[in-house]
């Protein structure tokens, strides 16, 4: 057995290493899943970059979604050998192997591509949060956000379309304006000075009510500026490695808000049965191919220095995932 592993905080080429294990025996009620694959998310780099919020005790195994199969359950029926299932959040799921509570693994629907489920168990709760917690948003309004080419924004983009909202999505990239118009949106638009501005120009001058940021620094500022009176920015990520913040004009003239979204705290505060309700509502829609994310390329695990480098690379076709078992079935 073998996982990637980095013993200090800082650069992932410099400090990942791929490194042997022992699993060691099953406790009662614990299952041993070998992993079929796990995404490289931008959270993960920040965590072996050292930056994110909450950091791990060192040495220590990155990921923190993904599938696998049972290999071998003790004392318990929750689970069976052989069965597809989620991978536990945050069990350091970059390796060949995970053990874990049984009760705590969620079956992968039959015949879903195991690659699409692999990203399931973070961006999509995170779009269908966003789009649900903070603001009551009625169909035919308008939602804003930033890197709406990533992830998250892609999801979001297709659960409001479902739900009748429309949204106006803010990428860096001019070329990436067609690609998110075919996918339902309704406005691009590149970022820019200009941007409070063009939104109200594009939207008609709409009250918009909600703004999703996950750049941070002034563009947390540039969407909040084009919000209406009352109007709530969530900022969930901090791609420009700075803090958020909005302008005085929008916080003292117009009472725009700003509140922050971690995925983790909605777990801790949030009933077992409602999450897992969730998940199988997130899993039926990428089952049908309602919800979807490009795949740019997988790697072994022993590749991982190759998969890191094209991660981190500007101006890929999606998300970059390790299959530590081997090639795996599914589509990009």
């Amino acid at each position: 057995m073998k996982a990637v592993r980095f013993p200090a905080f800082g650069p992932p080429l410099d400090v990942v290493q791929v490194v042997d294990e022992q699993a060691g025996p099953l406790a009662p009620g614990e299952a041993l899943v070998e992993v079929l694959a796990t995404p490289i998310n931008p959270s993960d780099l920040s965590t072996i970059g050292g930056r994110y919020g909450v950091l791990p005790k060192l040495p220590a195994v990155p990921g923190n979604e993904g599938v696998g199969r049972v290999v071998d359950v003790s004392g318990s029926t929750a689970v069976r050998p052989g069965q597809h299932v989620f991978l536990p959040m945050g069990g350091g799921t970059w390796r060949t192997h995970v053990k874990a509570k049984a009760e705590r693994l969620l079956p992968v629907p039959e015949g879903a591509d195991l690659l699409q489920m692999a990203m399931l168990s973070i961006n999509p709760p995170t779009a269908e949060l966003l789009l649900h917690e903070y603001v009551e948003l009625q169909p035919g309004e308008w939602v804003l956000q930033n890197a709406a080419n990533s992830a998250v924004g892609r999801y979001l983009i297709t659960l409001a379309r479902r739900e009748g909202y429309r949204t106006v999505n803010v990428v860096r990239r001019e070329d990436l304006v067609p690609e998110l118009l075919a996918l339902g949106a309704d406005v691009v638009l590149v970022d820019g000075p200009e941007l409070p501005s063009r939104v109200r120009e594009a939207t008609g001058g709409a009250n918009i009510r909600l703004a999703i940021d996950a750049v941070s620094g002034s563009a947390t500022a540039r969407l909040g500026d084009s919000l209406a009176m009352g109007g709530v920015v969530v900022n969930y990520g901090a791609m420009s490695g700075e803090g958020p913040c909005l302008s005085s004009s929008a916080v003292v003239f117009k009472g725009v808000t700003l509140r922050g979204f971690w995925l983790v705290h909605w777990m801790g505060k949030t009933p077992r049965q409602e999450q897992a309700a969730l998940m199988q509502r997130l899993a039926q829609l990428v089952s049908e191919g309602v919800l979807r994310a490009p795949v740019d390329a997988t790697y072994p695990l022993d590749k991982i220095h190759e998969a890191l480098t094209r991660a981190m690379e500007g101006g890929r076709q999606g998300k970059v995932l390790l299959t530590p078992a081997g090639p795996v079935q599914g589509g990009k």
